[in-house]
Order: C-alpha cells, then sequence, then structure tokens
C-alpha cells in the first residue's frame, strides 16, 4: 500500500517526539525561527482556549465570517478522520501537496532538534496560514494556553476564553485555578477577551490576569447575556438586544458557546445578518451529530444513532441535558475512552439518561481504556452494561434486542472519528 506523502512526513515528525512531554514555548521558537517567523506574517488572529466549547464557537465564527465574504483560515485539533482537516485554508481543507510541502519544509528547518509533534505540525501549519492570504485565523489552543504551542501571536485582534474545567490535570495542575491559570495565559495586553461562563474560581484568575494586563473582558452574565425565550435565542449587551434563531449545534451548552461566537462578532461591528449566519450556519462534526445515511445507520435502520467526542464531566452534563430534552426513547451508551480520563465523572450524569451501555476499545491508541473497566463502573451506576470489540458489534448487540433504541457513541474523538471514518456519509 501506497501512503501520501504527508502520512510519511507525519511519521516522521512523530519520531522527534521527547520521551517526556515537557510544556514550553523554547522549542517552538526556535523553529519558528529557523522557517523565518510565519506568526508574524500572518492575517488578524482570534486566539480561542478552553476546555470545552472550543470547536463550537470556531464553527459558530467560521460560518458568520464566511457569510460575510470573508477568506477564513481555521487551526483546530485533533483531527477526526485526516490530519488535512486540521488546517483549512480560505474555508478549504489543505490540499495533500500543500501539506507534504509545509511539513517537508518544517522538518528541514528543524533539522532533526528535539520537537513534539503538536509543535512541528502546528508550526507547519502557521507556515500554510502566512502562505495563503484570508481576512481572518481562527486558532484553537491544542493543550492549555500559556505554554501551547500556539501561544506564538505578539498581538492577536481579539482572544476567546471558553468555559473552563478539569481536564488534563497531569499537564496543566490538579485544580480548576492552576488550569484557569494556563488558559488566561493566551490573553496579551490591550487585546479584548471574550469569556464564556466560569466557575468562581475560574473567573476570579481570568480577570486577575486581565488587570495585570489592561485586558478588556466582554464577558458572559457581565458585559453581555444570552438566554432562551419562546424557542428563539436571545442576545443582549449595552448596544441592545437581538432576538435570534437558535443555534443549528444542538444541546443548552450550544447557547452560550452561541454567545461567545456574538460577543466577538459585535465587537467587530458584524451586523445582524452575519450574526444570524453564525448560528444556521454551523457546522462541527461529532458535536452532538445525528448520523444519517452509511454502513453504521444501515445496518440499525429502526434505531435513532448520535455522535459526540466529549470526553470530560463538563461534556458528560451537557449530553446528558440533551438526552433528557430528546422525546422518550431507550437509550443506549456505546462508549470508549482514552487511560487518564475521568471516566466516572463523564458517566455519572449520563447515567440518569440510559438504560444500558457497551463498551469498546478505542481503536489506533496506546492509552485506551480498558472497556472491562469502563462496563463495571457503568453497572455501579445502575446501567446494564458489557464490552465489544468495536461499535458495529456494539451496535449490532443493542439493536438485537431494541431495535429502535437511541444510541449515543461517546467518550473520545478518537473514537468519533473511527465511526466517521466507518460512516462517511454521515
Amino acid at each position: 500500500m501506497t501512503h501520501p506523502a504527508s502520512a510519511v512526513l507525519l511519521g516522521r515528525m512523530m519520531a522527534l517526539h521527547p520521551s517526556v512531554i515537557d510544556m514550553s514555548l523554547g522549542r517552538m521558537e526556535r523553529l519558528l525561527a529557523s522557517l523565518g517567523n510565519p506568526q508574524n506574517a500572518l492575517p488578524p488572529v482570534i486566539h480561542i482556549a478552553g476546555t470545552n466549547g472550543k470547536g463550537s464557537t470556531q464553527a459558530m465564527l467560521r460560518a458568520a465570517f464566511r457569510a460575510a465574504g470573508l477568506g477564513v483560515h481555521c487551526y483546530t485539533s485533533p483531527h477526526l478522520v485526516r490530519f488535512h482537516e486540521r488546517i483549512v485554508l480560505s474555508d478549504t481543507q489543505i490540499s495533500e501537496p500543500a501539506l507534504a510541502h509545509v511539513l517537508e519544509a518544517t522538518l528541514a528547518a528543524n533539522d532533526g532538534g528535539s520537537i513534539t509533534y503538536f509543535e512541528a505540525t502546528t508550526a507547519a501549519a502557521l507556515l500554510a496560514f502566512a502562505n495563503a492570504p484570508a481576512d481572518v485565523l481562527l486558532l484553537e489552543v491544542g493543550l492549555g494556553g500559556r505554554l501551547d504551542a500556539t501561544n506564538v501571536i505578539d498581538a492577536p485582534l481579539l482572544t476567546i476564553i471558553t468555559p473552563v474545567d478539569l481536564d488534563h490535570q497531569e499537564y496543566l495542575g490538579p485544580t480548576l485555578t492552576d488550569i484557569a491559570t494556563e488558559k488566561a495565559g493566551i490573553m496579551k495586553r490591550g487585546v479584548p477577551c471574550v469569556v464564556g461562563p466560569q466557575k468562581p474560581e475560574a473567573m476570579d484568575v481570568i480577570e486577575a490576569a486581565a488587570a495585570r494586563l489592561g485586558v478588556p473582558l466582554l464577558a458572559q452574565s457581565q458585559q453581555w447575556h444570552v438566554w432562551t425565550e419562546r424557542g428563539r435565542l436571545i442576545y443582549q449587551d449595552e448596544r441592545g438586544l437581538l432576538d435570534l434563531p437558535l443555534p443549528a449545534l444542538r444541546g443548552a451548552h450550544q447557547i452560550s458557546n452561541a454567545g461567545m461566537a456574538i460577543a466577538a462578532l459585535r465587537h467587530l461591528e458584524h451586523d445582524e445578518a452575519t450574526i444570524e449566519a453564525a448560528l444556521t450556519g454551523a457546522h462541527w462534526p461529532a458535536r452532538m451529530q445525528r448520523l444519517g445515511t452509511g454502513p453504521l445507520s444501515d445496518a440499525a435502520p429502526e434505531a435513532e444513532l448520535w455522535l459526540d467526542g466529549g470526553h470530560n464531566p463538563a461534556a458528560g452534563l451537557a449530553l446528558a441535558a440533551v438526552l433528557a430534552d430528546l422525546p422518550a426513547r431507550p437509550t443506549w451508551l456505546v462508549t470508549g475512552m482514552l487511560a487518564g480520563k475521568d471516566s466516572l465523572g463523564f458517566l455519572t450524569p449520563l447515567a440518569r439518561h440510559a438504560a444500558g451501555m457497551i463498551a469498546v476499545p478505542v481503536a489506533g491508541v496506546d492509552n485506551g481504556h480498558a472497556p472491562e473497566t469502563l462496563a463495571q463502573m457503568a453497572q455501579g451506576l445502575g446501567l446494564d452494561a458489557a464490552t465489544e470489540s468495536s461499535v458495529p458489534d456494539a451496535l449490532l448487540r443493542i439493536v438485537a434486542h431494541t431495535p429502535d433504541a437511541r444510541v449515543l457513541i461517546c467518550g473520545s474523538l478518537y473514537l468519533a472519528g473511527a465511526v466517521l471514518a466507518l460512516d462517511p456519509e454521515a
């Protein structure tokens, strides 16, 4: 089998990964200098950090800017099916030749130096963005913020901090205060920052950092408010009130995500038509996505299939709220997770809305959670639980006894990517 050039180059980058993850900007700064500092030649940047909601907020902004006729670059991670998804140039995934070119250039500039995979691929992405014209770059943080490889933009147009919660404690610190400190590290002196809903200890950290840096905050429940009323989204700030359609993205948590996107667009002086397009035109795979035609759907024609990549306690709460709002139907979870995640915290709110769970391995990763352990955890929460070797096998097991089940496949973006690869027409 012949692999694309980019796959070979990405494999070489993976081999450069230090044996111990050391969050630092030193390696990134060295590599970017060798590449001619492409981070200084980017379109205006909106830098987005947070624990949950980064991707959905970015998707809404992307839809808005596209509707306004602007060229939009986007950077996200991880990818779901193929790496090219991470780098979007003027609203189109990077081509294989263009990706191979920037990866080769980055490897040559690095010259065998110690560098993490994410640092190297982020440097390649910045090179691609610098080489292609656009009006704005939506830049999503990979991990944390302060020492993340994306935090090399001296003067972004705007920063956004979505809700901060516990995740990646092994790298960001054990407490919410520690994690919020890392997220707040993307703020730059004098650059406005849109802030989504936060727990008090996280908000204290963000406000203290903003005061030190002279950052004007545009924070939910302070400078702006968002809520639903009679099937509409209502947004209010000092400029007035907007009566808008509900977001196309499902879930009560998307209301705050929409609020952050609207706050950013209002700050940037976009009109109401552009703001409405942010809500109605956003698409973000594996975020409470209804699976349609494809092999999985064909194998369970009477079932209602949903897919979500959420994997922490806050995501579990958000998904539970979505399930609670759906019409009553026997509900089963198909769950695979990575080791080190708070699996119990994720599953506990979901267990209240499910009859059972089938635990599956997450294919293609070395640090997957043992399905047997997940099943035992689910049983402890009162669920009928078992294991299967794959998502298709789990689905067949469920529909054998409940053909019309609602099935939520969840627990990992890597699992979601594997499902989308199986069901490409979803």
